[in-house]
């Protein structure tokens, strides 16, 4: 059965933040940013475990104040521009492994998608397991405005399509199904995987989400939009 599968998820919190300073910590609603994915997380059905990885002693502080377990300090290596997320994966999965908490997969939650609910998680986390996947990612439709076949590129300050064809496809409904990672606002690898250093296995399998649960913050018009949404 799931329920009897181990799945611990990790929401990365780094302190540095260059499009929106002190990004996390952030206010949206009236809440720090974090605090939305926190509350997901210990809401979630499936999930065995949650836990933060931070570099930051305030974003530990605050995480710890909203009732969040934050075992350990990130090391500053593996919070910087560079730092890649398969890292800061193995980083947690072995302090996991020396504290004997087992782990079926990892379940990466980021703290800037404040529109994934706890139902996203467990629904996620189930197709995980019905379809026996290495890794699911979250996705979002692309919208067919932004599909290679409508895409225009600059020749010489004339227009020309992206992709040359005989026949251009105009019709909405004649073009490809493509989707996007959508932050990812969940990410779930199977531990095996994550001590192999990679994230995404032969079978990767996606996990369709709508445009406001995908909703990533990366910038202030983004803060903005989600700001919109909350007050709605």
């Amino acid at each position: 059965m799931v329920k009897d599968k181990k799945s611990v998820a990790v929401i990365p919190a780094r302190g540095g933040s260059k499009g929106i300073l002190r990004k996390n910590l952030t206010s949206l609603g009236g809440r720090p940013l974090i605090s939305y994915s926190i509350e997901a997380s210990s809401n979630a059905f499936l999930l065995h475990k949650t836990i933060i990885s931070t570099d930051d002693l305030e974003i530990a502080e605050v995480c710890r104040g909203l009732g969040a377990e934050v075992p350990f300090l990130r090391p500053s290596e593996l919070a910087s521009d560079s730092a890649s997320m398969v890292g800061v994966l193995q980083h947690a999965l072995s302090w996991l492994d020396s504290h004997a908490v087992d782990s079926d997969c990892l379940v990466l939650l980021q703290p800037t998608s404040p529109f994934r609910k706890s139902a996203h998680i467990d629904e996620a986390i189930n197709l995980f397991y019905e379809s026996n996947a290495d890794t699911l990612v979250s996705i979002t439709e692309v919208p067919h405005r932004f599909l290679p076949t409508s895409l225009l590129r600059s020749e010489g300050g004339l227009l020309k399509p992206f992709i040359e064809s005989d026949l251009p496809v105009l019709r909405r409904q004649d073009k490809p199904r493509l989707y996007a990672r959508n932050g990812p606002a969940i990410l779930i690898v199977r531990s095996t995987l994550i001590r192999l250093g990679k994230l995404y296995g032969d079978k990767t399998i996606g996990y369709p989400m709508d445009f406001q649960g995908s909703i990533d913050i990366d910038s202030e018009e983004d803060l903005a939009l989600a700001e919109f949404y909350i007050h709605q």
